[in-house]
């Protein structure tokens, strides 16, 4: 009968001791980088109208609560998931259901435990598997839809919403063009995306004379604030276009198409 030496058959258990005792791979934060919108709250309708987001990246869960802007550590693996409760927010005042449904939302977070995505949709599940909150996923894409600003830079480093009675639009097209109105005139350009990053060429506009000079100032501040577009970031219902450096340069709302 074959034997081997003793050394060899020492080394051999001493390696697979080894291997026994190596702490377990980290888990991949598998929800990082993806953005989802609140689809339901088990129990309870929720309030029309008010966008509810969830959004991961960077070791950090944030999004709006319908009310205020949050942000909280959060941690994941291939179904496990914990957000803490010890994160930051705003402190806006809002209608009493908004404020409700935002509490219970998040306390859902806080209870969170697990998750999983069944249909297309991103479940949390508390610690005995009872469903805490259903998301859709957060459209990224721009081609095809079409928006109504609600805000534009002044040039003076402030965002001033538009002027009253003026309407200023964007509508995406598949072609590569933007068109919409800059409030008293229409307008052109190309427009590419990827991820992220946004890239508007320079606009062509025609050139029919304003009848209020607030418009025909305002229609100059958004022209050249598209000229600075650099980031574009949807979140449900509302787009925000920023500069490469993080500045904003116009903030706009979805409209349905048409």
């Amino acid at each position: 009968m074959l034997s081997c030496p003793r050394w060899l058959a020492l080394a051999t258990t001493a390696l697979l001791a080894a291997c026994s005792t190596l702490p377990p791979a980290a888990e991949a934060p598998a929800l990082d980088g993806t953005a989802w919108v609140l689809a339901a709250l088990p129990g309870r309708a929720l309030v029309p109208d008010v966008d509810v987001t969830l959004a991961f990246g960077d070791g950090a869960a944030s999004g709006t609560d319908g009310c205020n802007r949050f942000s909280a550590p959060y941690t994941s693996g291939s179904s496990r998931l914990d957000i803490s409760p010890k994160g930051a927010s705003t402190m806006m005042a809002c209608p009493p259901r908004v404020m409700e449904q935002a509490s219970a939302y998040l306390a859902s977070l806080a209870r969170a435990a697990n998750w999983r995505v069944a249909a297309g949709q991103l479940e949390l599940l508390s610690p005995d598997g009872i469903l805490l909150a259903s998301f859709a996923p957060q459209a990224t894409q721009l081609a095809g839809t079409r928006w109504r600003v609600t805000a534009v830079n002044n040039g003076r480093q402030a965002v001033v919403g538009v002027v009253t009675g003026s309407t200023l639009t964007m509508a995406f097209g598949a072609d590569g063009r933007v068109t919409g109105s800059a409030g008293c005139n229409s307008y052109t350009a190309a427009w590419s995306q990827q991820g992220d990053r946004l890239s508007l060429g320079p606009p062509a506009a025609t050139r029919l004379p304003c009848a209020e000079v607030a418009v025909m100032e305002q229609e100059q501040l958004f022209l050249r604030a598209l000229g600075t577009v650099a980031i574009a970031r949807q979140e449900a219902s509302r787009l925000e276009l920023s500069t490469a450096g993080g500045a904003m340069a116009v903030t706009l709302v979805r409209e349905a198409s048409p």
